[in-house]
């Protein structure tokens, strides 16, 4: 199934970077390995990192925006 980075982050298509970067810094703090003892705590962190890699850069989130999940690997450091 598709990874929705806006999901992942809790958001909706129209936010801010601002919304953004709130987003991934609770959500990051919330799930990190280091504070979070839960099995998934790992996976959920790298999701969420990887959803605000794509959608903090300006390029790669027009461009997800634009073809979807379809090109999201490419656009993932």
């Amino acid at each position: 199934m598709p990874k929705d980075y806006y999901k992942t982050l809790g958001l909706d298509k129209s936010a801010t970077a601002d919304q953004i970067k709130s987003a991934y810094r609770k959500l990051a703090a919330k799930h990190h390995p280091d504070v979070n003892t839960e099995a998934n705590a790992e996976a959920k962190f790298k999701e969420i990192n990887e959803a605000y890699q794509v959608l903090s850069d300006p390029q790669k989130k027009q461009s997800y925006d634009q073809f979807g999940h379809s090109n999201s690997s490419s656009l993932v450091d």
